[in-house]
């Protein structure tokens, strides 16, 4: 059964970007790329994406930054949405959708499109929340780094109970695995 997981790197104190966005924490640590819950092997399972418009512009930012549009490659070869209520960038040729549209509505599309594949909600933790506030986030996998912040994007900016399922350590990350506890019917 397919699983709609949310996959990040978060600081010890619990943020996932500072307050400008930035993710120069993270790329400063080191990781082993075949190590535990390594990206490789999650992003092989997954067959669609939501993402917040933050997590949109970023990539924008920083992978396609300096090019003319008409040269930009959208980094996933997979259906994604991106939830926003503003107009942004388009990249030419990506299987990309904006939504303003209700989780639960984008969710059953998501899990369409990812056919026997996961969904990976990529960014941010208000969204990832949305997704969970509606029933429909089965995991969190999480890299956390051996640094703080004091202020920025929250991991998860709200209560939700989680279940530990795995940890391991990868290069200097602590990994986690969590399964979303949801409350009694």
């Amino acid at each position: 059964m397919a699983l709609t997981r949310y996959y990040t790197a978060t600081t010890l104190d619990g943020f996932i970007a500072d307050p400008s966005n930035s993710l120069d924490w993270l790329f400063t640590r080191q990781q082993d790329r075949d190590g535990p819950l390594n990206y490789g092997e999650f992003s092989a399972g997954v067959g669609a994406l939501a993402m917040g418009s933050t997590t949109y512009e970023w990539i924008l930012d920083h992978e396609l930054a300096g090019r003319d549009p008409a040269e930009w490659k959208w980094p996933y070869d997979i259906p994604c949405w991106v939830f926003t209520h503003r107009r942004l960038p388009v990249v030419p040729n990506a299987a990309v959708e904006f939504t303003s549209r209700d989780v639960p509505a984008v969710h059953r599309e998501l899990v369409s499109a990812a056919g026997s594949r996961n969904v990976w909600i990529v960014g941010g933790g208000d969204l990832a929340g949305q997704f969970a506030d509606a029933g429909l986030l089965d995991e969190v996998i999480v890299y956390v780094a051996p640094v703080t912040l004091g202020a920025g994007a929250p991991l998860l900016p709200r209560r939700i109970e989680l279940r530990l399922e795995e940890t391991a350590r990868n290069g200097d990350f602590v990994c986690a695995r969590f399964s979303v506890v949801r409350p009694p019917s």
